[in-house]
């Protein structure tokens, strides 16, 4: 039997760390003024996988959510801050591919992206199919 691939990261200081199942569904970037602002930058790049394939192992447990919408949580570091993901109602976990410690694995190359209009028109999104 082939060994499951498992995807793992985390936050700066290591206090939160995950382990989360491959393959990894619907990467994509997304320009939403809330995606600017939990990640400070003008895209963010996310990973979802279902709720039950993401594990919390680091010190911390899992990590700390604000309520950031009526069906979903961002989620944080709260020692040192840094921006994980988000937590959906539904059984889903979004992911920020930079929290990963590989970000190379092909299934986890965006796919779309999400509020294009939401990016200043010299910001280049360009997402190229394989």
């Amino acid at each position: 039997m082939p060994k499951k691939k498992i995807h793992t990261g985390g936050c700066l200081c290591g206090a939160v760390r995950f382990e989360a199942d491959a393959p990894a569904g619907r990467p994509h970037t997304c320009s939403c003024k809330m995606c600017q602002r939990h990640t400070g930058s003008l895209t963010a790049t996310w990973v979802e996988f279902p709720r039950d394939a993401v594990r919390w192992v680091g010190p911390a447990g899992a990590p700390a959510t604000w309520r950031s919408s009526d069906f979903s949580s961002r989620a944080f570091c709260s020692t040192c801050g840094s921006s994980l993901g988000a937590i959906d109602d539904q059984p889903t976990v979004a992911l920020l591919l930079g929290s990963f410690d590989r970000t190379s694995a092909q299934d986890l190359k965006p796919t779309y992206h999400s509020y294009k209009g939401g990016r200043p028109k010299w910001w280049c999104i360009e997402i190229r199919e394989a």
